[in-house]
């Protein structure tokens, strides 16, 4: 059997996070696969890779909290032994206004985003070899401001910092031949029950936004993320991915 990949997922109880788990899912896999809190979401996205040869292992931790992102990595170290590949997916819409947003709201999007993706990195490069990939997660949010796609102040200046983090690592780690890059979503399409940050009733306004004509899937940005990883992204590093059916251009 060929040596599993060992890859540590964040947010991957739902959404992007569960597409990208069950599109990595094979017997050449190895998935510690995190969340906040939907144990019971993580336990069926596990359940589903497990179907498909993989070995997946579960974990649940807060990456706003000063050592959540370490303990993720030291269980998939324990778990696996080690750790090649780490996608930084976790995170929050916050769609308060500017002149709404206090300093508690801007510095909670902040820590558990930009302060996170930091804590998790600095966690896992003492694991990462030579060909290790990190891929994080930022969002349309912080390259699209205009009148009729809804704003959202405190996550666009935390992926913003997440992006430039990612090119910084890009710089630093590509004498280890680590490649770190964003995928950067448009509007994608909510598991049923989950938080949404924009109304339904909006949803006819932003496809009119949008090229494609089309709201997104989970699938569309997971197959991203998971060409990232592959051994044919091996030579792009420090990049912003759109995918949002042309809504940055």
């Amino acid at each position: 059997m060929a040596e599993r990949r060992r890859i540590l997922v964040t947010g991957a109880a739902s959404g992007i996070g569960a597409a990208l788990a069950r599109r990595l899912a094979g017997p050449d896999a190895a998935l510690l696969l995190a969340t906040r809190a939907n144990a019971a979401g993580l336990a069926a996205v596990a359940a589903a890779c497990s179907a498909r040869g993989a070995l997946a292992e579960t974990a649940l931790a807060d990456l706003a909290a000063p050592d959540g992102a370490a303990a993720l990595v030291e269980a998939a170290n324990a778990a696996f032994g080690g750790l090649d590949s780490l996608v930084a997916n976790a995170g929050f819409a916050d769609r308060t206004p500017f002149a709404a947003l206090d300093a508690g709201g801007y510095a909670a999007s902040a820590d558990a985003i930009g302060a996170g993706f930091f804590r998790l990195c600095a966690a896992a490069l003492p694991l990462l070899p030579p060909g290790g990939r990190i891929v994080a997660v930022s969002s349309f949010v912080a390259h699209v401001f205009r009148a009729h796609v809804q704003s959202f102040p405190a996550s666009a200046a935390a992926k913003a910092s997440v992006e430039a983090m990612v090119r910084a690592l890009a710089h630093e780690l590509g004498p280890r031949r680590i490649t770190v890059n964003a995928v950067a979503p448009g509007f994608i399409r909510k598991d049923e029950g989950a938080h949404r940050a924009m109304p339904p009733e909006r949803l006819p306004a932003v496809e009119a936004e949008i090229p494609l004509g089309r709201i997104g899937e989970p699938d569309d940005v997971a197959a991203a993320i998971a060409f990232l990883l592959s051994p044919d992204a091996g030579y792009i590093t420090g990049q912003v991915i759109h995918v949002s059916g042309g809504l940055v251009i």
